[in-house]
């Protein structure tokens, strides 16, 4: 893989055997204004003329879509599914995740005219990124809110020939977690009870609180895969200092592998200062709960022979946003740097938790 970077703006290109996969992340600089960093992102987007499977606004207000609409307007249409969400909405906390490829054809799923997902492959696989998927009815309960969801997610896969076993990764933003968190993970556990993915791969997954423009009670995305052939291998990574999210009532792997010929992809889920019993760590204390929530990521990384380096993508979740001085000041002493990492101000499952990360990571695979 090659990696540059330089102030707020980080790339990481992969080459593949037909064309190359690109994973973007841009945060502010200083005074910058959101649309002086739309315009980084477009004049990368049509320099290299890729074309971008999928889109993350994080932390950044969105009142009424007018942040979208600015941004459509600096990068001459948004031709590609975007998942923009906010909490909090300090000066600073935010940035932008992109995935895209070059010579490799895509296909968008379009839905009442909206495009909400992304589909390619390569010869082991078919692949599907969703997000931006609301319920049809805000007005309704949030639990009924999540079962539409849900619904919304089996049927953008079974579109595509896919059923919800073949999900990975899931992401939720829900509006007021704290209110209705242990309602969702039992709107979450119904639905997979009745398709059976308890006796299967349960996704890796991310659950923080954020805002959705629309008002919804939650904002969900997906990662799903469907292989071609036995060379492609699935399976759950659990964490050496952490036991599994199902002795507490979450239905979610700790972090999953997906393993081609070609390559190894490590989802690493929303990861707090939780210890093996289930209770939290260091309440109150945030510099104590980073660090022990890094330390269960750096093993969980190394456990699979992964690397810091090998990080394409991270989202850093801080309940006080006077907290984010602490997490910055954790990579200068342990010498994370660069990493491609957008913060955002956001409550989390717990309201004794003050900070959660989630990370990806990808390797060639050895030939």
């Amino acid at each position: 893989m090659q990696k540059s970077s330089e102030a707020g703006f980080y790339i990481t290109t992969l080459p593949r055997e037909s064309g190359q996969e690109y994973f973007i992340t841009a945060v502010p600089v200083g005074n910058e204004t959101r649309g002086e960093l739309f315009q980084r992102i477009a004049d990368f987007v049509q320099a290299e003329d890729v074309r971008v499977i999928f889109q993350e606004v994080l932390g950044l207000a969105n009142s009424q879509g007018r942040g979208m609409q600015e941004m459509d307007e600096i990068m001459k249409g948004i031709k590609w599914p975007v998942t923009w969400v906010e909490e909090g909405s300090r000066k600073n906390l935010y940035g932008t995740h992109l995935w895209a490829v070059s010579g490799i054809p895509i296909e968008y799923i379009i839905s009442k005219g909206k495009i909400i997902g992304c589909i390619f492959e390569d010869d082991y696989a078919r692949y599907c990124r969703g997000g931006n998927i609301i319920p049809k009815d805000i007005q309704c309960s949030p639990v009924e809110q999540s079962d539409d969801v849900f619904a919304q997610m089996e049927a953008i896969l079974q579109g595509q020939g896919m059923e919800f076993s073949d999900v990975v990764r899931t992401w939720f933003y829900n509006k007021d977690i704290l209110k209705w968190y242990d309602d969702f993970n039992k709107v979450r556990n119904k639905f997979f009870k009745e398709r059976n993915m308890f006796e299967a791969l349960l996704p890796a997954s991310t659950g923080v609180g954020g805002c959705h423009a629309s008002g919804a009670a939650l904002v969900s995305g997906l990662w799903a895969m469907k292989a071609k052939g036995k060379e492609v291998q699935v399976f759950e990574v659990q964490s050496p200092l952490q036991k599994s999210a199902l002795d507490y009532g979450s239905s979610f792997s700790r972090a999953v592998e997906m393993v081609t010929p070609e390559q190894r992809r490590l989802f690493i889920s929303g990861t707090a200062s939780i210890a093996p019993d289930g209770k939290t760590q260091h309440p109150g204390d945030v510099e104590g709960q980073i660090e022990l929530t890094m330390k269960v990521i750096r093993t969980t990384l190394e456990s699979h022979g992964f690397s810091w380096t090998d990080l394409t993508r991270a989202t850093a979740y801080v309940k006080r946003a006077e907290d984010a001085g602490a997490w910055q000041n954790y990579l200068i002493k342990n010498h994370i740097h660069p990493l491609p990492v957008v913060v955002m101000e956001s409550d989390i499952c717990r309201d004794d938790l003050l900070f959660e990360i989630e990370m990806d990571a990808v390797q060639k695979s050895a030939k």
